[in-house]
C-alpha cells in the first residue's frame, strides 16, 4: 500500500494527495420491463482519486445510464459521469423476457467531506436522462469500509504520461495468469498497448495517458469457457459465452473485480484473459475484454477498446447476435451509428463528403451474401469443437476478400451514412464503409469514430474549456 501511494506522489512531486476514491456497489434487479436497485456497500478505496477537479462534469451525453454527484444542502452538482452496464445489455436478451437477474455494479467519485446526494438516471427512448435511483452518501457513516483488500501484485507503469489528475489513466488488468506466467502477462500487456498507441487518435495523444498493468495470480492457467465444459474461478471472473454467445468475454464478479482494480489508478480498464480462442468484450465506463493469446488479438483489443472508452457503437450487422432484434428504431445515443431519420440532422453531418447522398449508395447484398457464407462456417467450426486455427484461417480469408471488396467500391473514402448496423441490416446507419468498428479489416477508426475517441480523451486530460480535437 505504501509503495502504491509512494509511486503515485512520485508521478507529481509538487502535488499533494488529493481526497481517495469513494465508491458505492449496489445491486441492479429487475427484467426486460421493469429494474430495481439496491445497496450494498459504501467503500473508500486506498489510492486518491485519479481525476481532476476541474473536469468533473460530463457534458458528452454518452452511455445508456448517468450518475449525479451533488452537494446535499445546496443541490450543486459536483460530479457526473454517463456509463452503460452489463444489466443495460441484458435487458436487451430474450432471457430478460423470461427471468428476473440481478447484477453487482459500482459508481466512483472523489470522496466528499460530508453528505452527497447520488442521483442514477437512465436515458428514454426521446434520449433524454430520467431519476431511476438516488441515495444519500455520508462519508462520516460507521458503515463506511476504508478497510484495504489483500494487494493483488505489483503495480506495473506501462506508459509514463505524468500525474494521473491530468491524464487518462488505463489499467491493463490480467486474468488466468498463473504466478509463473506474470512475465508472460506483462509482455503481452506491453504488446497490445503498443498496438493501440498506433491507431489514431491514441497515436497523437499517447502524452495524455498513463497505462498501468496489474495481474493477480491465477491458480489454473486460463478462464472458463462453460460451452466446451471448461470453468475457472479466476480472479477476476472472467468468462467465454457471456449471454450464450461464445465469443463474448466478460466478468460478473463485479466486486471482485473492483477490489483488485482499487490498486491503480484508473479511469478505463481493458482485462487480458490468459487464453488464444478469438472472443472479448466491451462496455462503456465499465470495462474492456480480450483473449492476449488470440491471433485476432490486437484487432479485438483495439475494436473493445472503442466500445468501452468512447462508447461506440458495433458496426457489424451479420454476425450472431445475444440481443433480440429490435422492434423500432430510435435514434441511438452512440456517436458513430444512426437511425437516419432527418438526414439533414444527421450527427455527423459536418463530415459528409461533399456531394454525398444520404443514405449512401452502396453493394450491401453482395456483401451479406458473402458474409452468410463466413457465418455458416462459423457457426459449423465451434459445433463440432475444431482447432481454433481452422477460425483463424476462416477470418483469414474473410479479411482478405472484404479488403478487396471495399477497394472497389466507388465510396470507400467517402463519409455518408451507409445502411447495416447495430446487429440491424436495415434501419441503422454507419458513417464509413469500413472502419475497426465494423470488420476486421486492416483500417483505421472512421473519422467520426476518430472524433468521438478525441472528445474523451478531453474529458479527461484536456485543460479545461479546450474545444473537442478534430478528427485525423
Amino acid at each position: 500500500m505504501n509503495l502504491l501511494l509512494a509511486l503515485l506522489l512520485a508521478a507529481s512531486p509538487a502535488a499533494a494527495p488529493g481526497p481517495r476514491t469513494f465508491r458505492v456497489d449496489y445491486f441492479h434487479t429487475g427484467n426486460a420491463t421493469e429494474e430495481r436497485f439496491s445497496l450494498d456497500r459504501l467503500v473508500v478505496e486506498p489510492l486518491p482519486w485519479p481525476g481532476s477537479p476541474s473536469r468533473a462534469i460530463d457534458e458528452s451525453n454518452l452511455g445508456k445510464y448517468l450518475f449525479e454527484v451533488r452537494d446535499r444542502d445546496t443541490n450543486h452538482l459536483l460530479y457526473s459521469r454517463g456509463f452503460a452496464s452489463i444489466y443495460g445489455e441484458w435487458e436487451l436478451t430474450p432471457e430478460a423476457r423470461e427471468v428476473n437477474r440481478t447484477f453487482h455494479e459500482s459508481l466512483r467519485f472523489a470522496a466528499p467531506d460530508k453528505p452527497v446526494q447520488v442521483l442514477l438516471k437512465k436515458r428514454a427512448k426521446d434520449n433524454s436522462f430520467r431519476e431511476v435511483w438516488s441515495l444519500t452518501v455520508d462519508p462520516a457513516d460507521p458503515f463506511v469500509d476504508p478497510s484495504t483488500p489483500a494487494p493483488p501484485g505489483t503495480l506495473l507503469k506501462l506508459v509514463d504520461g505524468g500525474a494521473p489528475v491530468d491524464k487518462v489513466d488505463l489499467l491493463i488488468l490480467g486474468d488466468g495468469y498463473t504466478e509463473k506466467e506474470r512475465p508472460k502477462f506483462e509482455k503481452d500487456a506491453r504488446r497490445l498497448v503498443d498496438i493501440l498507441f498506433t491507431y489514431s487518435p491514441f497515436k497523437e495523444r499517447k502524452r495524455d495517458f498513463n497505462v498501468w498493468g496489474l495481474m493477480p495470480a491465477a491458480r489454473q492457467s486460463g478462464i472458463s469457457r462453460p460451452s466446451t465444459g471448461i470453468h475457472r474461478d479466476s480472479p477476476v471472473g472472467s468468462t467465454y459465452d457471456a449471454f450464450g454467445s461464445e465469443r463474448y468475454v466478460l466478468t460478473f464478479e463485479n466486486r471482485r473485480f473492483r477490489d483488485i482494480a482499487a490498486f491503480a489508478p484508473y479511469e478505463f480498464v481493458e482485462i487480458l484473459v490468459n487464453g488464444n480462442t478469438y472472443g472479448g468484450g466491451g462496455i462503456f465506463g465499465l470495462y474492456s475484454t480480450v483473449a492476449a493469446d488470440s491471433l485476432w488479438s490486437p484487432y479485438v483489443f483495439v475494436h473493445e477498446f472503442g466500445h468501452h472508452f468512447a462508447g461506440l457503437a458495433d458496426e457489424y450487422y451479420t454476425s450472431d447476435s445475444a440481443y433480440a432484434p429490435s422492434e423500432e428504431r430510435v435514434e441511438p445515443w452512440e456517436k458513430n451509428v444512426t437511425a437516419l431519420k432527418d438526414p439533414a440532422r444527421l450527427k455527423w453531418k459536418e463530415w459528409v463528403t461533399p456531394g454525398t447522398p444520404l443514405p449512401t449508395p452502396w453493394a450491401k447484398e453482395e456483401y451479406e451474401a458473402h458474409a452468410r457464407e463466413v457465418l455458416e462456417q462459423r457457426r459449423r467450426i465451434r459445433a463440432e469443437r475444431r482447432p481454433e486455427s481452422e477460425m483463424d484461417a476462416l477470418f483469414t480469408r474473410q479479411r482478405d476478400w472484404e479488403e478487396a471488396f471495399f477497394r472497389a467500391q466507388p465510396a470507400a473514402k467517402q463519409t455518408g451514412a451507409f445502411e447495416g448496423a447495430m446487429y440491424e441490416a436495415r434501419g441503422y446507419y454507419r458513417p464509413q464503409l469500413d472502419c475497426v468498428m465494423f470488420t476486421r479489416d486492416r483500417v483505421p477508426f472512421c473519422s467520426v469514430c476518430q472524433h468521438a475517441l478525441s472528445e474523451v480523451i478531453d474529458l479527461y486530460a484536456g485543460p479545461p474549456g479546450k474545444a473537442p480535437a478534430s478528427p485525423k
